[in-house]
C-alpha cells in the first residue's frame, strides 16, 4: 500500500470509529440508518437492528392499528421483555 492509501484507510477508520461512538451514546433510543443493501434498519429495539426494505416498512406501518388491537386483545397471553420464563 502506498502512503496515500494508508492515509485514506486511516481516515476511513477514524470516521467509522466516530460513527460507532455516536451509536453507543444513543443508548436505548430508537434511530434509523440505511443498511449496506439499501434497506431501512431500526436500532434500539434489541441487540440487533430490525431491517426491512421500504415497501415492507410501509406495509407494516399500514398494519399498525391491527397490531395494536391484537396486542390489546391478547394482553393476558403476551409477555413483556422483562418477564422470566415460568417453566
Amino acid at each position: 500500500m502506498s502512503d496515500q492509501d494508508l492515509r485514506e484507510e486511516l481516515e476511513r477508520l477514524r470516521r467509522e470509529n466516530e460513527n460507532l461512538k455516536q451509536e453507543k451514546k444513543r443508548g436505548g433510543t430508537l434511530y434509523l440508518k440505511v443498511s449496506q443493501k439499501g434497506a431501512v434498519s431500526l436500532y434500539g429495539m434489541g441487540r440487533f437492528p430490525v431491517t426491512l426494505y421500504q415497501e415492507q416498512w410501509t406495509k407494516l406501518l399500514a398494519f399498525g392499528e391491527e397490531i395494536k388491537s391484537f396486542i390489546e386483545t391478547n394482553r393476558g397471553q403476551l409477555k413483556t421483555k422483562g418477564d422470566k420464563d415460568e417453566e
